[in-house]
């Protein structure tokens, strides 16, 4: 049996497995766009276990795939894998568990780099100088959050243990939801915009959720406000979130997710003044990706391959 590990940036996945007497395993350790060299470089495997949505499966990659078998995703959903086509093809499709404090937490450190002009001040020490600009207590500090299930839930309470206040709005968020996590309910998105001193954005992405926050939103946001997505890059119209970062609403961006990963040196968010000038943070998609995130992942991989070549329950998607 062959296996092909996709996307390993950190060349772990061996390590964190326990993948002996599986079968013949390749790790690849970067990640080609969709098109011939993809597949060619997947046609000879009977097993893929995908990190993520690093490496879509639609249906048309699927069904060029002939010795495909058995599709491992980290977490426990991946809405880049075309299931039904999956299903049409024979192909067992499985998923791991996964941790939800990682994001949280890097939600709360690009906040505070931010407020606290952590990087700006860095590079002031770095070129000889020394404290520079002045940053902003958290403390006292209204948070707004796109979206309060499980990890917005987590960052609202990091934030109200350094004394930020926390409002909330989603599509289908509940006034009994917002009162147990200790949030404000807010009436609209542009409420929320306009209210908050800080915004992050802990949602789903989905057709009604695609492109959300755009020009409205971010032209109601009051001085000085950060703006802040851990989550995914389609909920943002990310056009509008640049022309907005240079008109001063938000007057500050952290970025964890981008429509292109890796980011090439030519996206548009790679933008040198805004980043230079300390409005613009960007982060290589770190929010699930620590030690024991990956340890569980590819551990829960190696295990899922072992007990479908068993017959064993697997968890399926």
């Amino acid at each position: 049996m062959k296996i092909a590990i996709l996307d390993d940036y950190a060349g772990v996945a061996l390590a964190y497995g326990n993948w002996g007497g599986l079968g013949d395993i390749t790790v690849f350790r970067d990640t080609l766009p969709m098109g011939a060299s993809l597949v060619a470089r997947l046609k000879p495997f009977d097993v893929v276990c995908v990190m993520r949505e690093r490496t879509p499966l639609p249906a048309a990659l699927i069904e060029a795939l002939p010795k495909l078998r058995l599709v491992v995703t980290s977490g426990p959903r991946n809405g880049s894998i075309d299931l039904a086509a999956a299903r049409a093809a024979g192909v067992t499709v499985c998923a791991t568990q996964s941790r939800k404090t990682t994001t949280a937490e890097l939600t709360l450190l690009l906040m505070l780099a931010l407020n606290r002009q952590f990087l700006p001040n860095v590079q002031s020490l770095r070129s000889g100088g020394w404290q520079g600009a002045l940053g902003r207590d958290l403390a006292g500090l209204r948070l707004g959050l796109v979206g309060l299930g499980t990890i917005g839930a987590q960052v609202a309470t990091l934030a109200q243990a350094l004394g930020m206040t926390v409002c909330a709005w989603s599509q289908n968020l509940s006034a009994e939801r917002a009162a147990e996590c200790g949030a404000e309910q807010m009436p609209s998105l542009p409420a929320l915009m306009a209210a908050s001193d800080v915004v992050s954005v802990h949602l789903v992405l989905a057709d009604r959720t695609r492109g959300l926050i755009g020009p409205a939103a971010f032209s109601a946001m009051r001085d000085g406000a950060v703006f802040i997505n851990t989550s995914r890059a389609g909920l943002v119209d990310n056009t509008a979130l640049l022309a907005g970062l240079r008109q001063g609403r938000p007057a500050a961006a952290g970025l964890d997710v981008f429509d292109t990963e890796p980011l090439p040196a030519s996206h548009p968010m790679m933008d040198a003044d805004l980043i230079a000038e300390g409005k613009l943070l960007l982060t290589p998609h770190l929010g699930y990706t620590t030690e024991a995130t990956l340890r569980l992942f590819y551990s829960q991989m190696a295990d899922a391959v072992r007990a479908w070549t068993e017959g064993a329950p697997i968890r399926q998607l």
